[in-house]
């Protein structure tokens, strides 16, 4: 059971994957569907941002309408008798896109978005982004085909058929004796950018391993007592993060890797506190699962979490 309360975490939706393979009953379910439409990275929106959801007429007309690829089918599932796809494709005249306010980002729209639209805008980027890589077969190199209502693709030379994979990833609050929190600021990121660390799991490792080798490897510093946090899906492009506390046992030898960490800092809830109010630091994200877990952890003192929102 999730410690945190993580807003990807949750869908309100039954997948129903009995009915995937039922080429028939899809066909019928799409025509009285609810529709997603996701193109080019972006989901179509109505003015006050929620998800605008097209009937199967719609969709038709979009595929007439020459500004998108032809697209394919998604199965998402069904809630309360009502049944839900998503089409995914590729704008044609992408300047032009870039510009249409009726289409915006699953990042742009977190805030807005019930646990629903949530649950079904995830599943969808997330499957139609394991789609957009994997339209060649791995074992031939031959095309290969969406299949079961999107769940799958097949091979169209040797039959074989290919399954969607999540890319596992932990994210670690590292504490100290002192309850203190060690962030760190990635090369890529603005100058007062900081967040938890985070990294994939590699084969033959466990969730636990790759938290205590991860930690070390972006800040010298040694954990033990690790704690199950919860987790959450990251569809950017298809990551699971599982986050975990953990206590330093070194906390006088933290220091950045220079290569993917450049700067390291131990800071106490006040000393988080006076920075964000300074404009001297800059937090994650709020649908971020580091955002939770920072939180998370300034709450346990019975701190106000308000004031880790920039003036």
């Amino acid at each position: 059971m999730n410690v945190l309360k993580l807003p990807l975490a949750s869908s309100a939706v039954d997948r129903s994957g009995e009915l995937r393979t039922d080429e028939r009953e899809l066909a019928r379910l799409w025509d009285g569907a609810r529709i997603l439409h996701f193109a080019s990275g972006k989901f179509r929106v109505k003015s006050n941002f929620q998800l605008d959801f097209q009937s199967a007429q719609e969709i038709s007309e979009l595929r007439e309408s020459a500004n998108f690829a032809s697209g394919q089918e998604l199965f998402l599932g069904i809630d309360n008798g009502i049944a839900y796809f998503a089409w995914c494709s590729d704008a044609l005249v992408f300047e032009t896109f870039e510009e249409e306010e009726n289409y915006q980002t699953l990042r742009s729209l977190g805030d807005y978005l019930s646990e629903l639209e949530m649950g079904l805008a995830i599943h969808a980027q997330a499957i139609a982004n394991w789609h957009h890589t994997h339209q060649f077969c791995s074992r031939c190199g031959q095309p290969t085909l969406s299949a079961n209502g999107g769940s799958l693709r097949k091979c169209t030379s040797d039959g074989s058929e290919h399954y969607p994979r999540t890319d596992g990833a932990v994210i670690v609050l590292v504490r100290d004796s002192d309850d203190r929190v060690l962030l760190g600021r990635q090369k890529i990121w603005p100058e007062l950018r900081f967040s938890c660390f985070a990294g994939f799991v590699e084969p033959g490792e466990s969730f636990e391993q790759t938290v205590m080798r991860e930690v070390f490897e972006e800040s010298g510093i040694k954990v033990e007592e690790l704690n199950y946090l919860g987790s959450q899906p990251w569809p950017f492009p298809a990551s699971i993060m599982i986050s975990f506390s953990a206590l330093a046992t070194n906390p006088n030898e933290a220091r950045p890797d220079g290569e993917e960490i450049v700067e390291i800092i131990w800071l106490t809830r006040g000393e988080m506190r006076s920075a964000i109010a300074e404009n001297t630091l800059t937090l994650p994200p709020p649908m971020s699962v580091a955002r939770k877990m920072i939180e998370f952890w300034y709450e346990e003192s019975g701190a106000d979490i308000r004031d880790l929102v920039s003036k």
